[in-house]
Formats: C-alpha cells, sequence, structure tokens
C-alpha cells in the first residue's frame, strides 16, 4: 500500500486500519518508534508498538508501547509518572518505522536524563554528555 500510493498528491489519504493492516512488523509483532519532543525535535528514546499499542495511542492521546522485556503493553508513565502525550504519529514512506511526536514531561530515559541519548561519540571517545535531571531511584520509588 505505501509504495502503491507513494507519488499521490498531499491531502491523499488511507483508512487508519488500511495502513495498520500493510506496517511491517517484524516476526514478533512490532514495529519501531522514535519518540520525538514536538516542539523542539529533541529526539527522546526508540521504543516497539504492537497494532494495539498503535491503537490505544491513537484512540486515548497517551503513548503506549509494547515492552519486549515485560511482555505486555507499557503505557509511558505508569511506573515513573513521566508520561508522554501524543501530538502526532507518523509513518514512514515503507511502512516500516514510526514517529511519535511527543509532549513528554519529565524525563524519558529510565536514568532520569531527558533523553535516551546521551552517549555522544567525540572522534575515538564515546562522552556522557548530559547528566540525570532526576534521580532514578525517585523515578522508580
Amino acid at each position: 500500500m505505501f509504495k502503491a500510493n507513494e507519488q499521490q498528491p498531499e491531502g491523499f489519504s488511507v483508512a487508519l486500519s488500511e495502513a495498520l493492516d500493510n506496517l511491517a512488523f517484524n516476526d514478533q509483532g512490532l514495529v519501531p518508534v522514535i519518540a520525538q519532543q514536538h516542539d523542539s525535535g529533541e529526539v527522546l528514546m526508540f521504543a516497539w508498538m504492537n497494532r494495539e499499542a498503535i491503537e490505544e495511542t491513537v484512540r486515548t492521546g497517551r503513548v503506549c508501547y509494547y515492552s519486549r522485556s515485560r511482555g505486555k503493553l507499557w503505557r509511558k508513565g505508569e511506573s515513573s509518572g513521566q508520561v508522554q502525550y501524543l501530538k502526532e504519529l507518523r509513518l514512514d514512506c515503507d511502512g516500516d518505522v514510526l514517529l511519535a511526536k511527543v509532549e513528554q514531561t519529565g524525563p524519558a530515559c529510565h536514568t532520569g536524563r531527558r533523553a535516551c541519548f546521551y552517549w555522544k561519540v567525540e572522534g575515538d571517545r564515546v562522552v556522557i554528555d548530559r547528566a540525570p535531571i532526576i534521580d532514578p531511584n525517585e523515578l522508580y520509588n
């Protein structure tokens, strides 16, 4: 569906259910999603969604992922209180990656940092370039 419609004009649309039917879910029924702060463009985190997580996110406006380690849906912030509210959900041209533009409350990373991407390559070194904004022990106690 994505390839067949890539030359359609601006404003062309298909039903959400049809788009979801044509997403390139992996063998576990998951598709990768990048969470980005909607107003600053900061990339916050990477996670996975299954169809149920996508549908819940769209329906409720609160971002829901699929946790591979827990083997179940994971509503961002359910244990830490650091919630993501959906502002916009985008599908890439191949239907194999999602981009969730969100309003993040507090840190997105389990380490207490604003974003998960705090390791920065500098020449032959990889450096932590930001400190936690909240002690992770405070997030999960």
